[in-house]
């Protein structure tokens, strides 16, 4: 099994993914640069959390046009897992592996602290080791995590049991209080909330263990 962690210029929380895969996985993975034009051999590619290209046009835009997501996009619709957390879940967004966008916070202002979330759908690799309905504590830290589809679109999402995650106490305004989505073929997750920052006693949560052990397993 091989995954990797992409890099992007402005990424911070590259490391923090490699290290909980690394835990879960039992060995470090492959940490590829934006401008690669090739991917080796992958199992699951993750795309990390951070301000990738500073964020200057606007989230996720300028990354979903790096080189590498080329690849990543092409290997996604032949099955290759995905998980994009935060920034991830922008770029994802932004690339058209995931339906709608994430806009600016109904605040207007940047949030960094733990959120509540529910478990939606745990019928999937990314949420087996999770329990229908289970409650999870996993901190947020964005300027940008409203979740925005159109009613039609919200509707074929939620009749196909694409919601991944919801917040219970919703931090950004985000449609439907959605936290987290797959794709229709369910290979690809993109989640504002950052499970790497919930994965060891320090952090004071580790409910985002259970994820990174997820798809490790079903890939096992």
């Amino acid at each position: 099994m091989q995954v990797a962690v992409i890099v992007f210029p402005g990424s911070n929380c590259d490391r923090d993914a490699a290290v909980a895969l690394e835990r879960a996985l039992g060995k470090k993975p492959l940490m590829l640069w934006h401008a690669d034009t090739e991917l080796p051999k992958l199992d699951l590619v993750v795309l990390p959390g951070g301000f990738s290209y500073g964020d200057y046009l606007r989230t996720g835009a300028m990354a979903a046009h790096s080189p590498i997501m080329r690849e990543v996009v092409a290997r996604a619709a032949k099955g290759m897992k995905v998980l994009g957390i935060c920034n991830g879940f922008q770029v994802l967004c932004e690339s058209q592996l995931l339906p709608g966008i994430l806009l600016r916070n109904r605040s207007l202002k940047f949030v960094c602290r733990s959120v509540t979330l529910r478990v939606e759908n745990n019928n999937n690799d990314f949420t087996r080791q999770y329990q229908q309905g289970q409650e999870l504590s996993l901190p947020v830290a964005h300027g940008d995590g409203c979740y925005f589809a159109e009613p039609d679109t919200l509707k074929q999402i939620e009749d196909r049991g694409q919601v991944a995650f919801r917040y219970i106490d919703n931090p950004n305004g985000a449609s439907r209080d959605i936290a987290g989505i797959f794709n229709e073929k369910g290979n690809v997750l993109g989640m504002m909330p950052h499970p790497e920052r919930a994965a060891e006693t320090l952090h004071g949560s580790t409910d985002g263990v259970a994820l990174f052990a997820s798809v490790v397993k079903a890939l096992a």
